[in-house]
């Protein structure tokens, strides 16, 4: 921590659900509107060092050092262009939003993520030809709509590490601790500068912010899990394949030696 810096707490954190009267409003003014749409949050390229948050204007995106919030849920993506993915807006060929089962965007095919051949290394060069990421679900102090943030491969064990033995092994879930996200620089072996998600248990929420915050997890898990993947969440590929390196074969449920793996990671 800074010098001068104000350390957060579940005490002052200001934890703000869509619940009870604001439920209410919402449930009337989006009526035949949808759902509420979450913001993106995008990992910058080249080793930078703040996260672009949208800002109260759609057109001017905000830089943040630091995410301070409560991960209410989290899950894998995979998605597969046919043609060499450019960042454009065009429909993956074929996805998954659980990291297990892609569908054929096309014939309705269900095929097996750990089986498939566009999912294996070296499929595509170095890497996979199947892109894989992990998005996170946080809801950030006074505000009752999460962030999404969709974390590249090299960012997944720090991840790993960090609800392992930081979250789980002290007897809490994600959705009752406030965490803070911050970016390192890193190169990889290639040379290649990227950056690279890290994070801190902070402190422990209160019961009643636990109960408020597995309610949100609970919405979230029901109906965001499925929100259309594009261009957005692959903010460094989107950039050109040399934005980010190519990673090894270390998956998001690799857990550390020791631990049972059918821990509740989700």
């Amino acid at each position: 921590m800074a010098k001068n810096e104000v350390a957060v707490t579940a005490d002052t954190f200001k934890l703000i659900t869509l619940t009870g009267d604001l439920a209410e409003a919402v449930a009337e003014e989006m009526d035949g509107l949808g759902s509420i749409p979450f913001d993106r949050v995008k990992i910058p390229s080249g080793g930078g060092l703040a996260f672009e948050v949208p800002g109260e204007d759609e057109e001017d995106a905000e830089s943040a050092t630091e995410l301070i919030g409560v991960i209410l849920d989290h899950n894998p993506v995979n998605s597969y262009w046919a043609n060499k993915f450019t960042g454009g807006n065009e429909q993956p060929d074929c996805s998954s939003f659980d990291g297990k089962q892609g569908v054929v965007r096309e014939t309705g095919e269900v095929r097996s993520c750990e089986t498939c051949p566009y999912n294996k290394f070296r499929s595509d060069n170095a890497g996979k030809a199947c892109k894989n990421i992990h998005r996170v679900f946080m809801l950030r102090e006074g505000s009752p709509v999460p962030l999404i943030l969709s974390l590249p491969p090299t960012s997944l064990r720090y991840m790993r590490n960090y609800i392992a033995k930081r979250v789980l092994l002290k007897g809490y879930r994600c959705w009752q601790v406030l965490t803070k996200i911050t970016l390192k620089k890193e190169k990889s072996k290639d040379g290649i500068t990227y950056s690279r998600a890290a994070f801190t248990f902070l402190d422990a929420l209160t019961p009643e912010q636990a109960q408020q915050a597995e309610a949100m997890r609970d919405m979230v898990k029901s109906i965001y899990r499925t929100i259309d993947i594009n261009a957005k969440d692959y903010g460094q590929a989107s950039a050109g394949e040399a934005a980010a390196p190519k990673t090894d074969e270390a998956g998001f449920m690799s857990v550390p030696d020791g631990i049972n793996e059918e821990l509740p990671f989700n």
